[in-house]
């Protein structure tokens, strides 16, 4: 299940981190060398490209039908040899497919008690990579992050008191935290590196770093320095643990945290994944003491429940109504059941093949099913109805007859009109397949549910509902006069008619009044052809 239908083209997102280099260094150094070293890439329609601060994005937009998995492998070659980048770049990352609506969900981390430093470590190697575990999760990236580090505050008036260069205290800082392999000389194996050999056995040496708190690291005493007394960082230096600037942030009710926002692969259930994420987070509740976890800044989810309900509620209150029309004009039971069940196992039909295809049951799939509904009823009365007066006839003629041959001729009375009727209408929503581009991928699914719904109500009109005819009404006591309702509407449509066929005048003027009226209104309605989506979540980009 999802909100829409995957409407977004074959597509791959690449993106380059430069951390340092302006909108204009990006783009003139990264973005325009990545786009004319994919460019010509095979299957490719367009290269769509974004420069910001430290950060070089390309959108490789595919042909449609293009598979992207062959596609990521071209691009991933190409890639290989982008080796003209500057060295301030990290290397290009290609970003896991995506579905069109992207993100899934949005989880808010905020706390009183736990510093943003410690709370964005919790996320890092905590949170991120038990999401990432979730089936169906494509990336998980946390806005406001804050990596933890020591730094070291530098003042030129210290260092310049103290006779000390910035390349010393770099110099120092780097040495201080560096962790290398070791060389040991022994008797056996000189210059080996990384253990000691002894006549027994074999002794790993390890480098465990001494350093862990801005103390410790202030302690470090300054290399190249010739001060009688040692000379330590604190002494020229202000050593401190922070985070890196931010070039932007997250901001929750007015304080700082964490935005954990979640994407998910093409093709991808909304629900599943939503309910997966939400268990992982519950299991990690216990060790997250004193952080407010909030899975309700986005949830499209939630939207998908409601309306889920609402169609629910609707599709009770229309079968409640169908029971009683249908009862109202069979005045049986027996009859009744028949159109109810062709009505129901013709939407189930339906709903089985668009599972075996691997369909996404979204909005539009919906809409195809809904508007199909009337023809489904109307084949599922008129086969009825058909069989029930043919026994009728058959009963009151008394004919020898037997049941199931006067079955088959009512089948065979409807099924040359069902069958072009259906055909006639299919071939409406034909041009709808050959839409192509973001509006054919949201009409292609709504024209594909509307024309199984009406093969498979056409199908099931021409096979079960004789079947089941022949079950239910072949002994029941057929009621010989029709329902008081059909004998009703039945004299008031003849008198109408034959008073419209004997004076034409006053109902076609009556008509043009009544269509002229409706263009008139037509305007001041204000309403779409489309439902309006009652959408309480809020997306701003």
């Amino acid at each position: 299940m999802d909100v829409l239908p995957e409407y977004a083209p074959p597509y791959i997102e690449v993106q380059t981190e430069a951390l340092g280099l302006s909108a204009a260094e990006v783009e003139e150094l990264i973005s325009l060398n990545l786009e004319e070293l994919l460019n010509g890439t095979p299957w490719l329609q367009s290269i769509h490209s974004t420069s910001v601060p430290g950060l070089s994005q390309l959108v490789l937009y595919f042909k449609p039908g293009t598979d992207v998995i062959r596609a990521r492998q071209l691009v991933a070659e190409r890639l290989g040899l982008a080796y003209a980048l500057p060295n301030v770049s990290q290397p290009p990352v290609i970003l896991q497919p995506k579905s069109a609506t992207s993100r899934v969900m949005m989880v808010s981390l905020s706390s009183r008690t736990v510093s943003p430093i410690k709370m964005s470590v919790l996320a890092r190697w905590n949170i991120r990579p038990a999401l990432l575990s979730v089936p169906g999760v494509a990336n998980v990236a946390v806005w406001g992050m804050r990596d933890q580090q020591l730094q070291v505050l530098v003042d030129p008036k210290r260092l310049k008191a103290h006779n000390v260069t910035l390349d010393q205290v770099v110099a120092t800082t780097g040495n201080a935290l560096w962790v290398s392999p070791l060389s040991f000389l022994n008797a056996s194996t000189p210059g080996s590196g990384g253990w000691v050999d002894t006549p027994q056995q074999r002794l790993e040496v390890r480098h465990v770093l001494p350093i862990s708190s801005p103390k410790e690291l202030s302690q470090v005493i300054v290399e190249g320095t010739k001060h009688s007394a040692p000379l330590r960082l604190g002494d020229v230096a202000s050593v401190v643990e922070s985070h890196q600037p931010l070039i932007g942030d997250a901001i929750l009710d007015r304080d700082p945290g964490l935005l954990i926002v979640i994407d998910k692969f093409p093709g991808a259930n909304s629900l599943d994944v939503t309910r997966g994420v939400e268990a992982k987070l519950d299991a990690l509740r216990p060790g997250l003491s004193g952080i407010q976890i909030d899975t309700t800044v986005f949830r499209p989810a939630s939207f998908i429940e409601m309306a889920m309900g609402n169609l629910a509620a609707a599709w009770i209150i229309g079968f409640v109504l169908l029971l009683l029309v249908l009862g109202a004009f069979f005045l049986g039971w027996r009859t009744t059941l028949v159109s109810l069940v062709a009505i129901a196992l013709s939407l189930v039909a339906a709903g089985l093949v668009l599972y075996l295809r691997g369909s996404t049951i979204n909005t539009m799939v919906l809409a195809g099913l809904t508007i199909a509904l009337a023809a489904i009823i109307d084949d599922a009365i008129v086969g009825v109805e058909n069989v029930m007066r043919r026994l009728r006839q058959h009963r009151t003629e008394g004919s020898n007859r037997p049941v199931s041959s006067v079955i088959l001729g009512a089948t065979l009375e409807v099924r040359g009109p069902m069958v072009y009727a259906t055909l006639v209408i299919l071939l409406t929503v034909v041009p709808l397949f050959f839409l192509e581009g973001v509006l054919g991928s949201f009409f292609k699914p709504l024209a594909l549910s509307y024309a199984l719904a009406l093969l498979a109500s056409m199908v099931v009109a021409l096979t079960l509902t004789p079947a089941l005819c022949l079950i239910l009404l072949s002994r029941a006591p057929l009621d010989r006069r029709e329902s008081p309702l059909t004998q009703w509407l039945r004299r008031g449509y003849d008198r109408l008619l034959s008073r419209i066929i004997r004076s034409p005048r006053p109902a076609i003027a009556t008509l043009c009044v009544v269509v002229l009226l409706g263009l008139v209104v037509a305007p001041t309605l204000g309403e779409s052809l489309f439902p309006t989506f009652h959408e309480r979540n809020l997306l701003v980009r």
